[in-house]
């Protein structure tokens, strides 16, 4: 179940009401303010609740099919900084305890900030992106796109220094998938979509769009082919 359908059952519910009581949800959803995690659907299911047109137990049983069928949703609600720093270091470091945080008694030359992680001698930088609806406002949960979805996406990963490391990972997230790509640091300097993110600076960016996703299937690598995959990479450089 996505936002859409999941807006279509809800209205199918307002259908129950009495023509008073959708006249009174249809003025207060018009001059409803909506504020993290008072929103709109928060509102339209306590109303529904509330009118007994559903039972807190289907309220339950449809809030667990939306988030199984959406994992990653919560993603799309962290700032920034925390997604594209905190949340993918970690991230990887529990996939695989083989990733560890780089630091002196690992790499002699390591100086801090000057990549990401480190795994079995590779220095690794590790870009994350979610995919959001670029034709649509509002907040980032609300853009948030499955996998299938038809609609425009921009996966702009940026701040890349293809120097400073051996191997990039590469992280896309959906609201229902997670794609890891894993390019050394020669594939990212060659790669066709790599752009300076300003006139004139050192830092770089590869946008991943619906028209140029296919061509990147060849990084494309399962979660448990990671480290594996970074060894093979590395030693390229």
């Amino acid at each position: 179940m996505d936002l859409p359908k999941l807006r279509a059952y809800l209205d199918d519910l307002i259908q129950s009401l009495s023509s008073e009581d959708r006249s009174l949800l249809g003025a207060r959803l018009r001059g409803l303010i909506s504020v993290f995690p008072f929103n709109e659907y928060e509102y339209i299911l306590t109303f529904l609740v509330d009118r007994q047109i559903i039972r807190f137990q289907e309220y339950e049983k449809l809030r667990n099919e939306y988030i199984s069928a959406n994992p990653y949703l919560g993603l799309f609600e962290l700032a920034p900084r925390i997604f594209g720093d905190l949340w993918c270091r970690q991230h990887l470091m529990d996939l695989d305890s083989r990733f560890q945080h780089p630091k002196k008694s690992l790499d002699p030359d390591y100086q801090p900030g000057q990549y990401d992680l480190w795994c079995e001698g590779h220095r690794i930088e590790i870009k994350a992106a979610r995919a959001i609806d670029t034709k649509k406002r509002g907040a980032l949960v609300s853009k948030a796109l499955r996998r299938s979805s038809p609609r425009p996406f921009w996966m702009n990963f940026q701040q890349i220094k293809p120097d400073m490391s051996d191997v990039f990972i590469f992280i896309g997230v959906w609201v229902d998938e997670i794609a890891y790509w894993v390019m050394s640091a020669e594939e990212v300097r060659t790669n066709k979509y790599l752009s300076h993110q300003h006139r004139g600076g050192i830092e770089y960016q590869i946008g991943i769009t619906p028209d140029n996703i296919y061509e990147f299937d060849l990084y494309k690598v399962p979660r448990q082919d990671l480290v594996r995959t970074v060894q093979m990479k590395g030693k390229k450089t």
